[in-house]
């Protein structure tokens, strides 16, 4: 191929791939996630002589250049987002191990409500851990933590946060956990997904105070940074009654950061 017959190629290439990622952000504007068959499918529209062999070939470079990434499961998603991993600090950690150690077969998730601050644009005074076991547990690890424990509370009403848990230091709460709720291990410790808490914070007004005004903002500040995975927090909604509020939040944050 003659030297100029050659730079004519690559830059025809570039101009496609341009193209091609103007229309691929087009594509998650209403879904924040797609299949590889339904990606494929959009892009045959806009591009109807291209073969699955082409497509293939300038996903992967969008792919390679971060412009979209595929999941485990082959799901793909505009790329700059990643999972949610919050740190884990000692403490919460040593909370963790000491409930584990006493309780090996329950089923439990611990977390702190520090981990919202970044996507508030309020700040609360004061944070708490949380600990998350399944119902039949939920007393016998209380009991067990106010051995050790000084401030530590059982699915607290509203009165009870606002006599004391917003006046305490180091509190840890205790409450019971949703069956099937979407949990995520982070070296070895059991956390909340965070679809769950994004849901939570929709449902329960006590526990998520703070965040609750603040909920649109919260949701739109996750899913500028961290992957959702759409389908979980849809069943987990659906278990607690709160599909459509989750859907309309879902659909504001994408017009929003679109």
């Amino acid at each position: 191929m003659p030297i100029l017959d050659f730079f004519l190629y690559l830059s025809k290439k570039a101009v496609v791939t341009d193209s091609m990622e103007q229309h691929i952000k087009k594509y998650f504007e209403q879904e924040e996630e797609l299949s590889k068959q339904e990606l494929v499918v959009l892009v045959k529209e806009d591009y109807p002589h291209w073969s699955d062999n082409t497509i293939n070939t300038y996903l992967s470079r969008l792919k390679k250049g971060g412009i979209i990434s595929t999941s485990s499961k082959g799901i793909y998603r505009l790329g700059g987002k990643i999972e949610f991993t919050p740190p884990i600090t000692d403490d919460l950690k040593g909370l963790y191990n000491k409930i584990h150690l006493k309780f090996p077969y329950i089923t439990f998730c611990v977390w702190n409500s520090l981990w919202l601050s970044s996507f508030m644009k309020h700040q609360p005074f004061h944070h708490y851990l949380v600990v998350e076991v399944e119902k039949v547990a939920a007393e016998a690890v209380f009991s067990f933590l106010k051995l050790s424990l000084k401030n530590v509370f059982l699915n607290p009403d509203e009165e009870i946060f606002d006599r004391y848990i917003s006046n305490l230091e180091d509190v840890v709460i205790v409450k019971n956990l949703i069956s099937e709720a979407p949990l995520l291990e982070v070296h070895q410790v059991y956390i909340p997904a965070v679809e769950k808490l994004i849901v939570d914070i929709k449902t329960d007004a006590n526990l998520f105070s703070a965040q609750h005004d603040e909920f649109e903002y919260i949701i739109e500040s996750i899913s500028k940074k961290y992957i959702i995975n759409k389908a979980r927090m849809d069943r987990y909604a659906k278990r607690r009654n709160k599909q459509s509020d989750i859907k309309e939040a879902l659909r504001k944050s994408r017009k929003n950061n679109s």
